[in-house]
């Protein structure tokens, strides 16, 4: 029996709307998108860094990052903050250095009983100076610096309207709860877009991964933090934050919660003397894909997850399309890379790690059994000025929940 035209008519524009359709999209493939490299924790001679926060945005600026976080302990940068120059050869060359760069007319000094002051400015008055469209954005940001029976609890709250003092509490998990509710709380009574994020549990073990399991509304974590005392790695005893990473999402998955996303910052203090020993900045970012230069929308793309943690290694795009994961990497001349697919199986213990694949780019076929997946990608590339001595350059994409 022939078809009939009908028939064939219908087949026909079946076939016309399937090829019409457009392929899904992967993070990083927008057209009208593109990638911002910046750090969200930085501190400055306003808390206890070692150096002006203009030199330090022009530090940033200049190695091309997009946006920067300048989160200072318990402060914002705002009203009059007066610092001595003590007299040694480092802090007076890093006053010369400050001199030289921005001149006499802008650079306010004075001589009093303890020695040559400096006054430190405020962000709305360097701002200007650095900030640019489409190119380089200034975030207002606070450490929220905090703590329990001797435990520090640190979260950065990112593009704050008004200073938010340490809400303390009667447990880790209370002092925690207590400051994320505060910025959340600002972001609804302002309309701004903001938030916060937990600073390295693991710095002097301050944070436990069952604690963290217990926190609401909470997005954000550092997976990898540049400071040299923070313990990324874990020890003998305690998990290392990669690992810490996974659980929460396993247990978010289980009670219906949004996935805990993994940032990676530098938390740089010391802009002079580099090394191991010291907090150095250029040590880890995030690259976000995002339509935009702009609190707003790079905040929107951190909160939808189009984003990855990294300290060196630059991917092309990465994501859940049809039934694969995928990951490609924007190469480097000379460096080889390893792709592998971190997987959390429904039933299991804990993540899967797939054996590593040598190449630019790598896919996961879906089984159906997974509840997360993501990627590490590591290179043969040893990272200037590691964390660790003997660290090579890598990436981590976010987790996406399998449905």
């Amino acid at each position: 029996m022939k078809p009939t035209i009908s028939f064939l008519l219908v087949l026909s524009i079946i076939f016309l709307l399937i090829s019409c359709q457009k392929e899904p999209l992967l993070i990083g493939q927008k057209e009208n998108a593109q990638w911002y490299k910046g750090n969200l924790h930085t501190h400055s001679l306003w808390s206890d860094g070692d150096d002006y926060p203009e030199m330090i945005m022009d530090w940033y600026k200049s190695q091309g990052y997009h946006f920067i976080g300048l989160s200072d302990h318990n402060i914002l940068q705002e009203g009059e903050k007066w610092v001595r120059v003590p007299d040694n050869k480092i802090r007076r060359s890093v006053y010369e250095k400050y001199l030289k760069k921005f001149g006499e007319d802008w650079v306010e000094s004075k001589e009093d009983t303890s020695g040559l002051m400096v006054k430190l400015k405020t962000l709305s008055e360097y701002r200007s100076k650095f900030e640019e469209e489409k190119r380089f954005l200034i975030l207002k940001s606070e450490e929220i610096t905090d703590g329990f029976d001797g435990k520090p609890i640190h979260l950065n709250a990112t593009n704050l309207r008004e200073l938010i003092a340490p809400q303390k509490g009667n447990s880790v998990v209370e002092v925690m709860q207590n400051n994320i509710n505060a910025v959340l709380k600002q972001r609804e009574e302002t309309g701004q877009p903001m938030f916060p994020h937990i600073n390295h549990p693991n710095f002097r073990w301050g944070i436990s991964v069952e604690e963290m399991m217990q926190l609401k509304n909470e997005r954000f974590f550092e997976v990898f933090n540049g400071h040299n005392m923070v313990n990324n790695y874990g020890d003998s005893t305690h998990i290392g934050t990669e690992e810490m990473w996974d659980r929460i999402n396993h247990h978010f998955i289980k009670n219906n919660q949004e996935l805990m996303l993994g940032l990676a910052t530098d938390d740089s203090h010391h802009y002079h003397l580099l090394g191991p020993i010291y907090s150095n900045p250029g040590r880890a970012w995030v690259m976000v894909e995002s339509e935009a230069l702009s609190p707003e929308s790079i905040i929107e793309n951190l909160e939808a997850g189009n984003f990855y943690a990294s300290t060196g290694v630059e991917l092309e795009y990465f994501g859940l399309r049809y039934n694969e994961y995928s990951v490609k990497v924007k190469p480097e001349e000379g460096v080889n890379y390893q792709i592998q697919m971190i997987v959390w199986f429904d039933g299991d213990e804990r993540a899967t790690e797939m054996e590593a694949v040598p190449a630019n780019s790598s896919s996961y076929s879906l089984t159906g059994k997974e509840l997360f997946v993501r990627a590490k990608i590591i290179s043969n590339k040893e990272k200037y000025n590691p964390f660790q001595k003997g660290d090579f350059e890598v990436a981590w994409t976010q987790p996406i929940v399998i449905q």
